[in-house]
């Protein structure tokens, strides 16, 4: 025996709506993007005196570092030699662009 439904029986009007409101899509995207945002790892003493050895080294020798920034959604990797150190404003600029020291996660 087949059983058949009716549209307008029960929640069949809705179940067979696949129409969505522009507005929803945005919130469900922005949602979905969201959720895959990340947290900025806690780093410790050890992590830090070996980021900043390589930064310092990396200045003082004129050789080329990795530096990994943090992103919410993804990793940014900056390669160059680091020109120069700011400790007042923690920040180094490596091949003519300054980045916070804060950003930094790690070092290659």
């Amino acid at each position: 025996m087949i059983t058949q439904r009716k549209k307008l029986s029960g929640n069949g009007m809705w179940e067979s709506s696949r129409m969505m409101l522009p507005e929803h899509v945005l919130a469900i995207n922005a949602n979905s993007h969201e959720n895959k945002a990340k947290i900025k790892p806690i780093l410790y003493g050890n992590e830090l005196e070996v980021i900043y050895g390589k930064i310092s080294e990396s200045y003082t020798n004129k050789t080329e570092i990795t530096l990994v920034l943090f992103d919410r959604f993804e990793d940014t990797r900056v390669i160059g030699v680091v020109e120069r150190v700011d400790t007042i404003s923690r920040k180094v600029r490596v091949d003519g662009e300054w980045f916070n020291v804060k950003d930094v996660i790690g070092v290659e």
